[in-house]
């Protein structure tokens, strides 16, 4: 039979210890507000760097997002557009490198979009939907095409707008607009980190506020820049 504690009773102390002891008892861990998360690198290579608007924020971003994957152990899609031609993927990224971070898939493509065989394939091993976050160039060619595959393939999609550009700065917000009606969510790196943990009780929350901390001031510069357009 359980007990109940009499209003009019006193609160001793081992009242108090018992009554906790059951909350705690039935209290759920802290869990993930994004369950199924991946992050996509969109053609990041080194022959776009003097072509691309704001290029070096871009990479910023980008390099924020794959220290948070790391932390929180998101897997990793990268992809190149015709890499012999355009290069590899820049080297600041660290990509499958010793110290660096590892890729499910890092392949070259000669589709604008990411959703090539090789993709498709990783993802389909992974729990559906996926909440695919994007990051990379260009925002009207490679980043459109690759949310509105991933949209009709039944996934949910976040766009960075401070981690996405274009030759043409004017075709980001264009680019950006039309998505959002299509239905992707255009986010901040920040907030979509945030909303990808949903509390501050998992383990890695210490982590990634050390992230957000050291990287405060390029985060300013890419909001400063990119979110401007």
């Amino acid at each position: 039979m359980q007990r109940f504690v009499s209003a009019s009773a006193p609160l001793t102390s081992r009242t108090l210890n018992s009554i906790l002891t059951r909350r705690s008892g039935t209290m759920a861990r802290p869990t993930r507000r994004l369950t199924n998360p991946a992050l996509f690198i969109c053609d990041l290579q080194e022959k776009f760097r003097p072509a691309i608007h704001e290029f070096p924020k871009v990479i910023a971003t980008a390099q924020k997002m794959l220290k948070a994957s790391k932390i929180l152990n998101i897997p990793v899609f990268v992809t190149t557009q015709n890499r012999a031609r355009l290069g590899e993927t820049c080297s600041e990224l660290a990509l499958d490198t010793p110290n660096g971070i590892a890729t499910i898939v890092h392949a070259d493509k000669s589709l604008f979009s990411m959703w090539t065989p090789e993709v498709q394939s990783a993802l389909s091993t992974l729990p559906s939907p996926v909440s695919c976050v994007i990051v990379g160039i260009e925002s009207h060619i490679c980043v459109t095409q690759t949310t509105l595959d991933l949209l009709h393939a039944g996934h949910n999609v976040y766009i960075l707008a401070d981690g996405v550009s274009s030759c043409n700065k004017e075709e980001v917000p264009i680019a950006l607009a039309r998505l959002r009606a299509e239905g992707a969510v255009v986010t901040t790196s920040e907030s979509w980190i945030y909303e990808c943990m949903g509390d501050a009780g998992i383990e890695e929350f210490r982590q990634i506020v050390g992230l957000v901390k050291e990287t405060s001031q390029s985060t300013r510069d890419s909001l400063g820049t990119l979110c401007k357009i």
